[in-house]
């Protein structure tokens, strides 16, 4: 079942659970995926970045498109990270049912105008818009961030909700994209959260949601956190198992031999995370 992000957060904070936004980078990765979700009867956000959607082209997306169609779950086919206007064009061309527009590293007033013009354009063909506010860290992703963390400020946060008219807010309360070092422990600044939620009424998206503390990620949930992006998480699982699989049986070639453990391996996680945001039976909901 394909749906707005609109319509799928809405259902996720009234209820209390987050859905998690997957980015898929290859077909093993989405079937996986959705193999897991369908088994776990839960509802799934497949995310594709502009720099993987280069890389997979626009074919990919009818992929997608189809598996969600003919699934048993609600499915949304998201854009991450949209840097402009040329790429949430490009999205909805391609029929994805969710967009991102991230002008968070620009000034406060020129995210606000830019947001406001993807808003108006996507919202005339029934595409739901996300955007930043703050700034997110970075340990290596492709998918950005900045050096420095900027937390969303609730004030700001309030008039550009009213202003731009999105239907989901990423909020900057202490992640980062990419994998944390070990030595390192993220930290989420939960009363902030608080604060943001007590003044807006839009789902709050989480990014850089992997290798946060899983505590730490259930307790955002309670405080309109609805949708928690995820992707070195699997990507890394996914690479490392292909990785040893090939390096102990050189000879291996068949897909069939090859992707299966991988697979497994994204499923672990898949189930893992479903567990940490309350997301497994959800689809009963819609």
């Amino acid at each position: 079942m394909l749906y707005t992000m609109k319509d799928l957060l809405k259902v996720a904070k009234e209820n209390k659970f987050a859905v998690p936004a997957f980015n898929i980078c290859s077909y093993d990765m989405m079937k996986a995926i959705m193999e897991e979700v369908e088994a776990q009867n839960a509802p799934v956000i497949l995310e594709i970045h502009p720099d993987e959607i280069a890389y997979l082209n626009n074919e990919f997306v009818a992929a997608a498109k189809e598996y969600a169609h003919n699934s048993n779950v609600p499915v949304v086919i998201h854009m991450d990270h949209g840097g402009s206007v040329k790429d949430v064009m490009r999205a909805i061309r391609n029929g994805y049912t969710s967009v991102m527009i991230d002008a968070s590293t620009q000034a406060f007033e020129a995210n606000l105008q830019l947001t406001k013009e993807v808003v108006k354009l996507a919202h005339d063909v029934n595409v739901s818009v996300e955007a930043e506010l703050g700034t997110i860290g970075n340990n290596g992703s492709a998918e950005g961030g900045s050096a420095n963390i900027i937390y969303t400020d609730p004030d700001q946060a309030e008039e550009f909700v009213r202003e731009t008219g999105i239907d989901t807010l990423a909020v900057a309360i202490g992640t980062a994209h990419g994998l944390y070092p070990k030595d390192m422990t993220p930290k989420l600044n939960i009363e902030l959260l608080k604060e943001l939620n007590k003044r807006i009424d839009i789902p709050f998206v989480l990014h850089g949601g992997s290798g946060n503390p899983d505590a730490e990620v259930s307790e955002a949930v309670k405080y309109g956190v609805a949708k928690v992006n995820l992707s070195s998480d699997l990507k890394s699982v996914f690479f490392d198992a292909l990785r040893e699989i090939l390096t102990k049986n050189p000879a291996m070639f068949e897909p069939g031999d090859v992707f299966p453990e991988a697979n497994e391996k994204v499923k672990e996680v898949v189930r893992h995370k479903l567990g940490v945001l309350n997301t497994i039976g959800k689809a009963e909901l819609y």
